[in-house]
């Protein structure tokens, strides 16, 4: 570490854009958050304008730099993953983005695994075909909006427009990369065979950087339209979930990021790519050069209680904490499953369908609200199992997220794992971990290690208790079996809800 300096994060979310300024101590000096809309044109279809993101980017970069001292010595990139933005051969976007969140691309899947095949597919890629990921979104332009597939010069992944924006540089980071399907997850650059089963052009994609690399440098027009300086150094950056776990210190084996954010993450870190034979978990690149994760997704985490506070008349979330710690511990006998979305591990399914069950007279308002939460961490539960039986250590499980501030939630998770739940005294997240790889590609810190060890543990932890979690056992194997028992139906109402 050297000198004084600041660092900025900016972090291209699904919600909105968010920036903030680092110093060399890890203390977050300046902030600014900017909306945008989300699109839904039909069910299971999510869009967003990529004009907007880049709007809502040069808000928030101009009023962080305007509380900045100094000049900025770097800039990094995160953003929501698997998000496919289709560009002319003038660079101007064809049509809205399609979202990790979309789920219109089943029949895509299939084909991507037919041509490829399944093992191979995940041999190559650490993933089976599934709806979120960049790739079948690409089939699906071809086959139902071919005019605008014939105008496709150029494919980029959410933040990764936000750069060409800013740098005039095509250029992408290793872990974004393995959320598009397209990367082989050992050499950590595009597969020539993927590529060509599915007819995609290489040179519709960008270079591949490792997180910590410097992309690109702030062009004299986004200067002016960002108040950043001409020639900041930009580092390559992260996924979303990666960049979080820089924030989080998740850069060794052992330690594990529990988030609750719109979607849930659980996120460890592996020195090589584990995978899981089916696919359940997604095997990526870290942000860290050489190093890879493993991550398990549940679609509707935060989104869950988000439709449930709707569903409530907009209480706040404070008051609505309160109403569910009056519930006891499962709900006495109530199971939320929070598949608003389809859901992704373990289930890989994007027909599943949310559900209450076991609902009687006695439940309240309470019992709900609390089964929503209940339900979320039973998901990210999923994922942990499914880690530890594939031989990933977890010694350590750290709470991020907009969950995390939750305390009651924090305690529901150290309950439910049966393991000690810690966090971090920062809370920005993406934006955070963003920064410090800005760091290391401004020659602040020498890699990644190094610049997460300026991470501050919080001083409270959330011990289980032992009666909840026997409690929380009999329920998660309910939430498990009211799953593969529901699923038909799921299946039959979600394809009569789109006839």
């Amino acid at each position: 570490m050297s000198g004084p300096g600041l660092l900025i994060g900016l972090d291209v979310g699904t919600s909105g854009a968010r920036a903030v300024a680092v110093d060399l101590l890890g203390n977050v000096v300046a902030s600014a958050s900017a909306p945008y809309p989300l699109s839904v044109p039909r069910p299971g279809w999510t869009e967003q304008d990529p004009q907007q993101w880049w709007s809502a980017s040069q808000d928030v970069l101009k009023r962080v730099v305007l509380q900045l001292s100094d000049p900025p010595l770097a800039l990094g990139l995160t953003g929501q993953m698997h998000g496919s933005v289709f560009l002319d051969g003038s660079d101007h976007v064809i049509r809205p983005a399609l979202l990790w969140s979309d789920q219109r691309t089943e029949s895509q899947c299939r084909t991507i695994t037919e041509k490829v095949g399944a093992a191979r597919l995940i041999e190559i890629t650490g993933n089976p075909a599934i709806t979120g990921f960049q790739a079948p979104k690409v089939l699906w332009l071809g086959e139902h909006e071919p005019g605008s597939y014939a105008r496709v010069r150029h494919l980029l992944l959410p933040k990764d427009y936000i750069r060409l924006r800013l740098t005039g540089e095509f250029a992408t980071d290793a872990s974004d990369a393995s959320g598009t399907l397209l990367l082989d997850l050992n050499r950590r650059q595009w597969s020539d065979e993927i590529l060509a089963a599915l007819e995609i052009p290489r040179a519709w994609l960008p270079e591949v950087f490792e997180g910590p690399d410097l992309s690109g440098r702030i062009t004299p027009a986004a200067a002016s339209a960002t108040g950043l300086p001409t020639g900041l150094a930009v580092a390559a950056g992260a996924g979303d979930n990666a960049a979080a776990a820089v924030g989080n210190g998740i850069v060794r084996e052992g330690l594990v990021s529990s988030s609750i954010g719109t979607s849930g993450v659980v996120f460890a870190d592996s020195a090589t790519p584990r995978i899981e034979p089916r696919g359940r978990l997604h095997a990526f690149c870290h942000a860290t050069p050489g190093r890879y994760h493993l991550m398990g997704v549940t679609l509707s985490a935060g989104g869950s209680l988000r439709w449930w506070r709707e569903a409530m008349d907009g209480q706040d979330y404070e008051v609505l904490s309160s109403l569910a710690a009056r519930a006891p511990a499962g709900c006495e006998g109530l199971v939320f499953l929070p598949y608003l979305t389809g859901e992704r591990t373990p289930h890989l399914d994007p027909r599943a369908r949310g559900a209450f069950v076991g609902l009687n007279l006695r439940h309240t308002q309470a019992h709900l609200t609390r089964a929503v939460m209940e339900g979320v961490v039973y998901s990210l539960k999923d994922s942990l199992d499914l880690m530890e039986e594939i031989g990933v250590p977890v010694t350590e499980i750290r709470a991020t997220g907009g969950g995390s501030h939750s305390l009651l939630w924090r305690q529901m998770q150290a309950d439910v794992f049966g393991r000690p739940v810690h966090r971090v005294d920062n809370e920005e997240g993406p934006a955070f971990g963003a920064a410090l790889l800005a760091g290391v590609a401004g020659g602040a810190y020498a890699d990644v290690p190094e610049a997460c060890s300026v991470i501050r543990l919080h001083r409270g932890v959330e011990a289980p208790d032992a009666e909840r979690h026997r409690v929380y056992q009999g329920y998660h194997a309910a939430y498990v079996e009211a799953y593969k028992t529901l699923a038909p139906l799921m299946h039959t109402l979600a394809d009569l809800s789109a006839s």
